[in-house]
């Protein structure tokens, strides 16, 4: 949000396929792709919105359409070395859905400024208060895994939040359903029967069953809200206990997301980045020039506290970059490595600096 949502939001807003935030990119945007490879495309929200609702009958002439698309799926996945078992289980009530169908080609009705984006949906007091909580309470476990990941703990729980309310909202639509749906439409066939095979993998190997894979009409599933492709990349069996389980085992899940941010090259012991006061008006500011953050201090750059910024040893040497929010009202950020791993989960750059922000709410 798987998302990713967020901005059409996606993830990484409202709108981004994430599963915590309302719906508005996903982070919407560009094709599917464009998002972090394997996460909820744009929009793919999955909140009680987005909940499966009875779906309208299509005509005769399409119902046969779908009907022998299925059996191409089938025949196809066969050949890969998915089971009989596994596929009757599989597309045992599949049908198509006209509501994925929707919730795919809808255009977000209207952008959230940066700080109503912000302050109301992604670092709201109540997220903040739940985010600290749920630090507190799986602090054991979030050390094994930065143990092992070498990644904050803190960008782990603020991506767990924001993606599915901290595992409480991780989508109520049949995986199966809505990628054979997407598949079969045809908008983005091929992406989507990708993943709709890679879901069929996931199946055969037991990593849960077909009856409780669910999550976003996009396919993004579990409280990480991978795509199946990202599963098989990147999914990791914390516990060992032989099965990949993000959608019910929490160790499982958040090794997951360190796992993604390892891969993507974190930087362990390195911030995010910061908000800050720039020199001058910042409608004029170069936001792509990337110079180590003493260098930004020279130029009068100064800690959002008015505090002056870093300039000796390795925290001078921090490689930065000035960021400003989408549709925001002046706020400056100096963006670091770490920010634009943040991305790479999804794009979005209000959904990048608001999960920076939610992580920062959890330090001690």
């Amino acid at each position: 949000m798987l998302h990713r949502r967020h901005l059409v939001l996606g993830l990484g807003g409202l709108a981004a396929g994430c599963a915590a935030s309302a719906s508005p990119s996903p982070v919407p945007q560009a094709p599917v792709p464009a998002v972090a490879p394997g996460l909820a495309p744009a929009g793919a929200a999955t909140g009680p919105a987005a909940a499966t609702p009875a779906p309208e009958p299509f005509d005769q002439a399409s119902t046969a359409s779908f009907e022998r698309f299925v059996e191409g799926v089938r025949a196809e996945a066969r050949r890969s070395g998915v089971s009989d078992g596994i596929l009757r289980r599989a597309f045992s009530n599949v049908a198509p859905n006209r509501r994925v169908i929707e919730l795919d080609r809808r255009q977000a009705e209207g952008a959230l400024s940066w700080e109503e984006y912000r302050d109301r949906i992604m670092v709201s007091p109540t997220r903040v208060a739940n985010g600290r909580r749920n630090f507190n309470d799986n602090a054991d476990l979030l050390r094994r895994i930065e143990g092992r990941y070498r990644v904050s703990p803190r960008v782990i729980v603020a991506i767990w939040g924001v993606e599915t309310n901290f595992g409480g909202n991780t989508g109520g639509f049949g995986t199966i359903d809505a990628l054979t749906t997407l598949a079969w439409e045809g908008r983005r066939a091929s992406y989507f029967r990708n993943e709709l095979m890679a879901a069929l993998r996931i199946l055969e190997g037991q990593h849960i069953p077909p009856e409780r894979m669910r999550g976003s009409w996009a396919g993004a599933m579990g409280q990480p809200q991978f795509m199946p492709s990202n599963f098989e990349r990147l999914a990791v069996d914390f516990d060992g206990d032989g099965h990949r389980d993000i959608w019910e085992n929490r160790g499982d899940a958040l090794a997951s997301i360190a796992n993604y941010f390892n891969r993507n090259g974190w930087r362990e012991g390195e911030p995010w980045g910061r908000a800050v006061l720039p020199p001058g008006d910042p409608s004029g500011l170069d936001t792509e020039r990337r110079q180590p953050l003493r260098e930004f201090a020279r130029l009068g750059y100064r800690d959002a506290d008015g505090s002056a910024l870093p300039t000796a040893g390795a925290a001078g040497e921090i490689e930065s970059q000035v960021v400003m929010p989408n549709r925001g009202s002046g706020q400056v950020f100096l963006g670091h490595h770490n920010l634009r791993v943040i991305r790479r989960y999804n794009s979005p750059v209000n959904y990048g600096l608001a999960v920076g922000l939610l992580s920062d709410s959890f330090r001690a």
